[in-house]
């Protein structure tokens, strides 16, 4: 889904991979990034921990570019 949307016009779009010893740490716990798995645009989490379908991600990108 996401390459998809990286295809929007304005959209960049940065997959962050660690594995999961890394984003249960406690320096990732201080970083101020939310708990994996999580989905974030510009600075707002508006997904974590459960599934976000395609078109309400690209319902949440089409508000954002409209502002």
């Amino acid at each position: 889904m996401l390459p998809r949307l990286g295809g929007m016009d304005g959209v960049e779009v940065e997959v962050v991979s660690k594995p999961r010893k890394e984003f249960q740490s406690e320096v990732y716990r201080q970083s101020g990034l939310p708990p994996a798995p999580a989905v974030m645009i510009d600075d707002e989490v508006v997904a974590q921990g459960g599934p976000i379908t395609e078109e309400r991600l690209r319902e949440l990108i089409a508000a954002r570019q409209s502002a």
